[in-house]
C-alpha cells in the first residue's frame, strides 16, 4: 500500500498537487479494501460517483461550445466515445494509476491493479478528488489536459463508432491491401480475460488496443491507428 510520500510521482504526472492529500489516497482506495477488512473504511466509490458526474459535464460544455452546428444525437456519441470504460482505463494506464491505488491483498492476488474497471473507476474517482480539493476550474484543467492526449484538440468530433470500417476505408484510399488484425497476447483469469490485438498494414504497425474480447480489442487497435494517422498518438 502506497505512503503518502509516494503519491508525489502521481501528482506530477497529473500536474496537479492537492491541498488535502487524504483526498487522493480516497480517490486511490478500491472498495476491496473495505470487504476484506470488514469494517467501515471509506474507499472510492462515492468519488467515483461525483467524478462521473464532473467529467460528464466538463466533456459535455467542451463539445458545445466547440461544435454549435452539430446536434445533440452526434454530441452524445461523441461523448460516449470519450467517457466509455475503455478510454478510461486507458487514461488511467497513461497516468500510471495502477502504480498507486491501495487494495486489498485478495484484490492484488487476483490481478486487480490492472483491471480495466478497477482503473477507470480510480480515473473517475481522481476527477472527483480533484474537483472538492481545488474546484471546478482545476477539475476543468485535468479533464482537458488528459483527454488531449487521446482526442487531440477536438478540431473535429470524434465519430468513431466504427473504427475498423473506418480505417480500412482510410488505408484501401492509398492502397487495396486491407489492414492486418493479429492478438498478440492474453492476460486474466479465464472469467476475466485481457486481448491484447495488433493492427498492422504494409508490414508496419499502426496501433494496439486491449480489450474484453478479440472483437474489442481489435476495435481499440483500430482506434489507436486511427489516432495515430491523423497525427493524435
Amino acid at each position: 500500500m502506497p505512503a503518502e510520500s509516494e503519491f508525489e510521482a502521481l501528482q506530477a504526472r497529473i500536474e496537479y498537487r492537492f491541498r488535502d492529500i487524504s483526498m487522493l489516497r480516497l480517490a486511490l482506495t478500491h472498495p476491496s479494501v473495505a470487504h476484506e477488512q470488514g469494517r467501515l473504511i471509506r474507499h472510492n466509490q462515492r468519488l467515483e460517483f461525483l467524478g462521473d458526474a464532473v467529467l460528464g459535464l466538463i466533456l459535455t460544455r467542451e463539445l458545445y461550445e466547440k461544435f454549435t452546428s452539430v446536434s445533440e444525437g452526434p454530441l452524445t456519441k461523441a461523448r460516449a466515445q470519450m467517457i466509455n470504460r475503455h478510454t478510461l482505463a486507458g487514461q488511467a494506464r497513461r497516468i500510471e494509476l495502477q502504480n498507486d491505488l491501495i487494495l486489498s491483498r485478495g484484490e492484488e492476488a487476483n490481478l486487480g491493479r490492472n483491471r480495466a474497471s478497477a482503473l477507470a473507476d480510480g480515473f473517475e474517482a481522481l476527477i472527483g478528488a480533484i474537483f472538492l480539493d481545488g474546484g471546478f476550474d482545476a477539475a476543468t484543467a485535468f479533464v482537458l489536459r488528459s483527454f488531449r492526449e487521446a482526442f487531440g484538440e477536438l478540431t473535429s468530433i470524434p465519430t468513431l463508432e466504427n473504427p475498423k470500417g473506418e480505417l480500412q476505408e482510410i488505408l484501401q484510399a492509398k492502397s487495396p491491401e486491407a489492414p492486418q488484425y493479429v492478438v498478440a497476447g492474453a492476460s486474466g483469469p479465464d472469467h476475466d480475460r485481457n486481448f491484447e490485438c495488433v493492427v498492422t498494414h504494409g508490414g508496419l504497425e499502426l496501433g494496439r488496443g486491449v480489450g474484453k474480447s478479440k472483437k474489442a480489442a481489435e476495435s481499440e487497435a483500430a482506434v489507436a491507428a486511427l489516432k495515430t494517422l491523423r497525427g493524435q498518438g
